[in-house]
Parts: structure tokens; sequence; C-alpha cells
């Protein structure tokens, strides 16, 4: 398993993982483990999730969020959360820093 450094440390700058990648969890439970039904089904939310949000466009504030606040669980139960990543694409390239916080059901932070 990964440790939070090597996480911290997994990219290099190049978009490769350099570091320890744990083994997934929950594959088969929360997502599919087969990879390519997991890609599909991730690309059919954020695909969803672009389209609403172009019904939604006129009534969002312009410019790149500077916080998205989204659940983790499932992707059957907060997959439509995915609009709020699709909201991050507008700063794609311009994001230097991202924080995550309370990743875990397990133990305390």
């Amino acid at each position: 398993m990964a440790s939070a450094s090597d996480a911290a440390s997994a990219a290099d700058g190049s978009g490769k993982i350099t570091g320890a990648i744990r083994p997934p969890a929950v594959a088969g439970s929360f997502y599919p483990a087969d990879r390519t039904a997991l890609k599909q089904l991730i690309t059919h939310q954020l695909d969803y999730s672009r389209e609403v949000l172009q019904q939604l466009e006129p009534t969002l504030p312009a410019g790149v969020p500077k916080a998205v606040i989204v659940p983790h669980a499932g992707y059957v139960y907060s997959g439509t959360a995915a609009l709020a990543y699709a909201l991050l694409e507008r700063g794609r390239g311009s994001v230097t820093r991202a924080v995550i916080v309370g990743p875990t059901h397990r133990v305390a932070v």
C-alpha cells in the first residue's frame, strides 16, 4: 500500500505516475472491477455532467471555481458529482494545487 508521501510524490509533472500505487480497495463494490467497464462508466458520467453544465452555464458565475466540494462514494451514488469536476475543466492547465480533505471512512482526520 502506498503511503501519503508516496501519493504526494506520485507525479513528476510529466503526467506519468512515478510512485507506488495502492491496489483498488473496493473494486467491484463501489465501482466496476473491470478496467474497460470502469472507463466507460466514468466517460458516461463526465459526458452527462458536461451536458448538464451546458444547460446550467447561463446561470453560473464566469471563471474557474476557487473550490469544489464533492462527495465521495460509489459512482452509483455520487457519479453526478462529476459535474463539479466538469466545472474545473474551465481551468485546465491553470490549476496548480488540489487539496483533498477527509478522504477516508476508516480513521479520523
